[in-house]
């Protein structure tokens, strides 16, 4: 969310927290939020029940205030502990509800720490009766009361504190609140400042401490922010510079599309990802952070212990080799990699060829290295793909200039569409192609994966015949022939979209029915 003013709490109804606290609320442009939220919904048919919707700041607010509103109709107690509540059950009003309703109610209050509603007084009240019991030393009363943070005396309208009964300064709370919200970027977990308390604080209570406009922004940001991020049918669109959030109607590894324009899967926060799985995406991510920028290095300057397989690299000019691996320990020369045992008195195993012992040492070596080789296939193609999305997104100016010349032979801007939507199946096949590569690297042969290796084939032919005819034959084709272009990349772009489909179709089918093998120990 990149501004903090882009909501603000009600400040007239919040000024009191011994108020009746059920005013609290966020004000915003609430008709404009809605309207908004409802018309992002995605309908996918009758067949796929599978919605969302794209919230904006504003609208963000505007959910939350509408949960917090349909809970507390039905509970009775104030929104900023209704707030608390549902923030404890992660926004999951119906698991809110069953608990609240089968268990004890104290028990549950005590788990989401704030102090129950129904049973004590305001804290303030409680207060002044305990400070108006107080004596001085001389023996008369007084009106004055030790701060438990700064421990000065104050007088008692200074004074104040939760309903835990711990009354501390306006100062000290202004300054502890201040340090929380600016310096920690803690808004949701605010705890009383007592060591011996663990009650939270709400935010009626924090918009009447705190002064500073910015710090109540500050502290409204981090609130909504929070409403995002533990309420697990939610997430924040990850594209760049992008303050808007996806709600769904239930968790799954979706492809979703933000009002910003990005597409992303839901369940992992990745770019949308078709057809490989979240789990095998991210443990691809991980091994190319972890082997991409190494792989060719190892292979040019490594060898592998003959007993354990180890990696190895020779950091000196000796070439008598002891394996570091604890539980090897192999003992072995660097230019044979034989036994270092028989290098004792003579060299002849090490300078004589011996076919056998060779191929054994090749077999070995060969294994790991086949893996690694194995890995820089897919990789050096699954990159290749996402570096030609790169180029291709320049395509985009140059359809433009050849739609704005199109258009100056009279055609119509609707009847040059068709240049666009062949640039966006084009980035749209280059990236399931790059996707493909990754599920391909982990998955086991079998009759099933050479149906998909034939049509990922068949994609890869298409788009490429369609990457080369927008880059170069469209260039150089005359404006004039232009139903000669429009009939060919028309054809071009749907023979891409159907093999795509195809081998998509394929895959999920593979999902459904479960013949898909994986490799799990790369």
């Amino acid at each position: 969310m990149d501004s903090d003013d882009d909501f603000m709490y009600d400040e007239d109804e919040l000024s009191d927290p011994e108020d009746d606290q059920d005013d609290f609320d966020i004000s915003c442009d609430v008709e404009a939020a809605r309207d908004t939220s409802s018309s992002s919904f995605r309908d996918k048919g009758e067949e796929d029940d599978f919605n969302y919707v794209c919230l904006t700041p504003e609208s963000i607010v505007v959910t939350m205030n509408k949960c917090i509103e349909e809970v507390n109709s039905v509970f009775q107690i104030p929104q900023a502990t209704a707030r608390i509540l549902l923030t404890h059950f992660k926004w999951d009003k119906e698991k809110l509800l069953e608990r609240y309703y089968t268990t004890d109610q104290e028990e549950l209050f005590t788990e989401a720490h704030v102090v129950n509603p129904h049973r004590n007084r305001p804290m303030s009240t409680r207060s002044k009766t305990q400070v108006a019991k107080n004596t001085n030393k001389s023996g008369n009363s007084s009106t004055e009361m030790e701060c438990e943070i700064c421990l000065s005396e104050v007088q008692l309208e200074i004074l104040t504190g939760l309903q835990c009964g711990h009354a501390f300064c306006q100062f000290c709370w202004n300054e502890y609140l201040i340090t929380k919200i600016l310096t920690e970027n803690n808004g949701e977990n605010i705890f009383c400042p007592s060591s011996q308390c663990d009650i939270l604080v709400d935010e009626n209570f924090v918009i009447k401490i705190l002064q500073d406009s910015n710090v109540r922004s500050r502290y409204h940001k981090l609130i909504a922010d929070s409403f995002v991020q533990s309420n697990h049918l939610m997430r924040w669109c990850p594209a760049p510079d992008c303050s808007n959030a996806i709600k769904v109607c239930y968790n799954d590894p979706r492809p979703v599309t933000c009002l910003c324009g990005f597409i992303f899967c839901f369940e992992c926060g990745n770019e949308s990802h078709d057809p490989v799985k979240c789990f095998w995406l991210k443990k691809w991510l991980k091994k190319c952070d972890d082997d991409s920028e190494t792989s060719n290095w190892i292979s040019a300057n490594t060898k592998e212990c003959p007993k354990c397989h180890v990696t190895i690299e020779k950091n000196g000019g000796c070439n008598h080799m002891i394996c570091r691996n604890t539980s090897c320990k192999g003992d072995f020369c660097w230019v044979c990699l034989g036994p270092w045992q028989s290098h004792g008195s003579s060299w002849y195993n090490c300078n004589r060829y011996d076919e056998k012992d060779a191929q054994q040492a090749r077999h070995a070596q060969t294994k790991s290295r086949a893996a690694l080789e194995r890995y820089l296939f897919y990789c050096n193609r699954y990159m290749n793909h996402l570096q030609s999305a790169k180029f291709e997104q320049k395509l985009y100016n140059q359809v433009k200039e050849k739609m704005d010349a199109m258009q100056e032979m009279n055609m119509s801007w609707i009847e040059v569409q068709f240049l666009k939507k062949a640039v966006d199946i084009l980035c749209l096949c280059r990236n399931t192609l790059r996707f493909t590569y990754v599920f391909a690297f982990y998955l086991k042969k079998n009759n099933h994966s050479i149906i998909f290796e034939t049509n990922q084939s068949d994609l890869e032919m298409a788009t490429e015949h369609l990457s080369e005819f927008l880059e170069r034959d469209l260039n150089t084709s005359e404006v004039t022939a232009v139903q000669g272009i429009k009939q060919k990349v028309q054809d071009k772009y749907r023979y891409c979209e159907q093999r795509r489909n195809v081998l998509l179709e394929h895959v999920h089918e593979g999902y459904e029915k479960d013949f898909w093998e994986y490799q799990e120990e790369l």
